[in-house]
């Protein structure tokens, strides 16, 4: 017979059941805390304001070397990309022609001496025969006006024989300046030509690099452009010129401003500048493209943030300062120009507020945040960047 547990026994165990599951309730929601960012003061300072532009570089001198006399070539006397001396031998032409010529030339010089010799002789003689009647006026006359002759075609062959020496001299192409030479524009053997082009000698120290401003930047700091060129005293505004090369080194040497062209370009409404830079080891080469960094002005007691603080959306630029009680402001902001790794605020923030530079992501508008070290970038920024 099958055996029924109590009544009671069941009552008794749907109460502890129910008991148990009235106990089971939803746990309380824990708090988040608040979002740990970092942030840095905005920083108030006088910062100067550089400018850029693409510049070529050019040799200070750049020599073409043409060929000054016609004959075939024998020899290139130098290395191309070497250095070269003033007077240094680049090219070799054939000389023999000239040698030739030269000879002749002072044949003909000896020949009208001789001729000069004779008439001073005969002038000589005729003149106390003329005086005693033995011979007539005309003939002394003769004798004196052939002697003028022959003194004319003594310089004419004297001069030719000098242009003969000079062009003996020219089949001996030397550097008229001290620098690189280029690579050579003809072979051993070509016939060259009077004015032919042999090669390009480029005085690299200084270096010139010309790059193009527009008409309103060059307006805007003529004055210290002619200071620099004159050699007067200079404000801080006008610093001296910085080259940036194509790998984004900075060039070790500081350039100076030179004169600027004569016109502004009508089509570009550009004006071209040069600027000289030392170049004592040589790295500069003529057609380096590079950028030419200058201060075209100072800002004074300018607001700056490090550029990572500056939030942009739809063109628009935003900050998220943290108030005195730790609570988020996100702020539209008026920007400026970039400083290094720093954004001139042009308005918007204040001297010593502070700025969310990391964990911008994270805030919102009127929450409490975890404030970390303060950044230490703004401060620690050089005053001449």
């Amino acid at each position: 017979m099958e055996s029924r547990e109590p009544i009671h026994s069941i009552a008794i165990r749907i109460l502890l059941t129910s008991l148990v599951f009235s106990g089971c309730g939803k746990p309380e929601t824990a708090v988040a805390p608040p979002p740990a960012v970092r942030v840095a003061a905005v920083v108030q300072r006088d910062v100067p304001v550089h400018s850029e532009w693409i510049g070529t570089t050019q040799g200070n001198i750049n020599a073409e070397i043409r060929a000054r006399v016609t004959g075939y070539l024998l020899a290139r006397d130098y290395t191309e990309g070497t250095l070269v001396k003033e007077g240094d031998i680049l090219f070799t032409i054939d000389a023999r022609p000239y040698e030739t010529a030269l000879a002749a030339a002072r044949a003909e010089v000896a020949r009208a001496d001789a001729v000069l010799a004779k008439s001073q002789q005969d002038v000589a003689r005729f003149g106390p025969l003329a005086a005693e009647g033995a011979v007539s006026r005309r003939e002394l006359d003769n004798a004196v006006q052939a002697t003028r002759a022959a003194s004319a075609t003594v310089d004419a062959a004297r001069a030719a024989a000098q242009q003969a020496a000079l062009e003996l001299d020219w089949t001996k192409v030397r550097s008229p300046i001290a620098g690189v030479a280029g690579n050579a524009q003809a072979e051993i053997g070509n016939l060259i030509a009077s004015n032919t082009l042999l090669t390009t000698v480029s005085q690299l120290d200084p270096m010139k690099v010309q790059f193009p401003v527009s008409e309103r930047e060059y307006l805007r700091f003529a004055d210290r452009i002619t200071a620099a060129v004159r050699g007067e005293a200079r404000s801080k505004d006008a610093a001296d010129l910085e080259l940036i090369l194509a790998d984004g080194s900075v060039y070790p040497q500081r350039g100076a401003f030179m004169l600027p062209n004569r016109e502004v370009d009508q089509k570009t409404g550009a004006i071209l500048l040069q600027g000289s830079f030392p170049n004592p080891s040589g790295l500069l080469r003529p057609g380096l493209y590079a950028r030419v960094r200058a201060v075209t002005e100072t800002k004074t007691a300018a607001l700056l943030v490090p550029q990572r603080a500056v939030r942009e959306l739809q063109g628009a630029h935003q900050v998220a300062v943290v108030g005195a009680d730790d609570t988020i402001d996100l702020r539209p902001v008026e920007v400026g120009e970039r400083i290094d790794s720093l954004w001139v605020i042009a308005s918007g923030l204040k001297p010593g507020e502070r700025v969310v530079v990391e964990g911008l992501q994270k805030v919102r508008q009127g929450i409490k945040v975890a404030v970390q070290a303060a950044d230490a970038e703004a401060p620690a920024a050089k005053q001449g960047s």
